[in-house]
């Protein structure tokens, strides 16, 4: 779980940096991650050799999402804009008018694919906002 936990704040660390682009808005990937993997380079290149090698190493790990370690973590990163928006009545998905469909393509297969069941709870608390506001609460 600490190999997780660092994946997530080192993931957070470089996307501060370069400037974290919200989930839905269109971007450019390609210069999304130069952007990011020149300032986790800026960033990892400030550590000692020892740190910079184990936090550099956590991070490519994450970006891969090929390990179960970080495919759990990417579950996480994409389960919080969901569970916020949940939370918030809807918050920046209400604001940039996010559908239904972009919030299950976007999110749906990382959060599936690191962990099933908490898309299963990710899913039904999505459709929950999206259903008619009369139907919410049955």
């Amino acid at each position: 779980m600490l190999r997780v936990i660092k994946m997530l704040l080192i993931h957070d660390i470089v996307e501060i940096d370069a400037g974290d682009m919200p989930l839905h808005e269109a971007t450019d990937p390609a210069g999304q991650a130069q952007r990011e993997r020149a300032a986790a380079e800026r960033i990892f290149g400030l550590l000692p050799a020892g740190l910079t090698t184990e936090l550099r190493a956590l991070w490519f790990e994450f970006e891969a999402g090929e390990t179960g370690d970080a495919q759990f973590a990417k579950a996480l990163d994409r389960f919080q804009p969901v569970l916020h928006n949940a939370a918030t009545g809807g918050g920046t998905g209400v604001e940039s008018s996010v559908s239904l469909e972009q919030v299950k393509s976007r999110c749906g297969p990382p959060i599936e694919r690191g962990a099933s069941t908490l898309w299963a709870a990710a899913l039904e608390l999505v459709e929950s906002h999206y259903r008619a506001p009369n139907d919410r609460n049955r």
